[in-house]
């Protein structure tokens, strides 16, 4: 019996272990305003002295001026991050706008480090997102104002302005630094491309088209 008591309590033991280093270390302290003139390497950036944090480390202007969306897929992602308020370094959230030109869109993309809640502001968006393999399962919804979609870390997702008007939406993101991979940028703009031959063959496509794609980006 003593020796089953022990045996369990070990495995409690490397269970609290191993959910402890799957979650982001907790704060020791109240904040840890990013120091960019840091040199020390770190998941983050490092922390300026508290003695000389500012009220100004922690606030941002101007997420009420549109996006300029005169561009290839019609949309201007305004970003709310650690680069721009120094004092979510640590902090695990971050924010951005979204503005959308009538059938404007936000390309197929993920976020590797953070799942996306978003709120529609003005106009109307279809959105969605698709599972992983091997269902690749297409879940996708029109949302209208004062709707709220979340997309789960790491799927891609998109938006698309289906309205005449502008549209303008609003997303938080579980993380300070949550990183975008557009999917058309990375596959066909990469450098130096990936070869035109594995292309094709993934894409089950000809070898020409793959060429206008790489052209494009």
């Amino acid at each position: 019996m003593a020796h089953r008591i022990a045996f369990l309590g070990f495995v409690a033991l490397a269970v609290c272990a191993s959910l402890s280093l799957a979650a982001d270390p907790a704060n020791l302290q109240d904040f840890c305003v990013a120091d960019a003139s840091g040199n020390t390497r770190m998941n983050g950036l490092a922390c300026k002295n508290p003695a000389m944090v500012q009220a100004s480390d922690f606030a941002f202007s101007g997420l009420h001026i549109p996006g300029n969306t005169s561009n290839a897929v019609g949309s201007r992602v305004t970003p709310v991050a650690v680069t721009q308020i120094p004092g979510l370094n640590t902090l695990g959230i971050s924010m951005v706008r979204i503005d959308y030109a009538p059938w404007g869109i936000n390309s197929l993309h993920t976020h590797p480090r953070a799942t996306e809640i978003l709120t529609v502001i003005e106009g109307s968006l279809e959105v969605g997102f698709v599972t992983s393999n091997p269902e690749n399962r297409h879940i996708t919804k029109i949302l209208k104002k004062g709707d709220v979609f979340v997309f789960p870390v790491g799927l891609i997702h998109y938006q698309r302005n289906i309205g005449y008007g502008n549209a303008v939406a609003i997303a938080a993101l579980s993380s300070q630094n949550p990183g975008v991979i557009t999917i058309a940028n990375t596959v066909f703009g990469s450098k130096p491309d990936i070869s035109t031959d594995l292309l094709a063959k993934a894409f089950q496509v000809d070898k020409s088209l793959v060429w206008q794609l790489q052209a494009k980006f």
